[in-house]
């Protein structure tokens, strides 16, 4: 399972159309995720401060089971996320940020059970 949250201080008329779908596809392909086992949220018009300023920023927040927890996982995972970021969202790599999160099994609830026995 794995669970990405963009927040961002853009308003929403500034958000590409579709990018949850471009972010859930991008991260298919970073992560090597199929898109059954994804969450995507996008959280547009948030109060956010990078780096002592309110200009326009983001943070993605990666969430996932057995992809992400080794410095050289996260630090391949983290290039390709900025790469799609800046490029989609017209954003200079000072004003992302990427947070990753390794997650267990037991840890995620899904269809009544956990994904352990999934």
């Amino acid at each position: 399972m794995l669970f990405i949250e963009l927040e961002m201080n853009l308003p929403a008329s500034c958000v590409p159309a579709g990018l949850e779908k471009q972010l859930c596809a991008a991260t298919t392909t970073i992560l090597d995720k199929p898109e059954d086992r994804m969450s995507v949220m996008l959280k547009p018009g948030m109060t956010l401060l990078m780096n002592g300023y309110t200009e326009p920023c983001v943070q993605l927040l990666v969430s996932s089971i057995g992809v992400v927890g080794t410095t050289e996982q996260n630090c391949n995972h983290s290039s390709c996320f900025f790469e799609f970021l800046t490029k989609e969202l017209a954003l200079d790599q000072d004003k992302v940020i990427i947070c990753i999160f390794p997650l267990e099994p037991w840890q995620i609830g899904k269809k009544g059970t956990v994904m352990t026995f999934l």
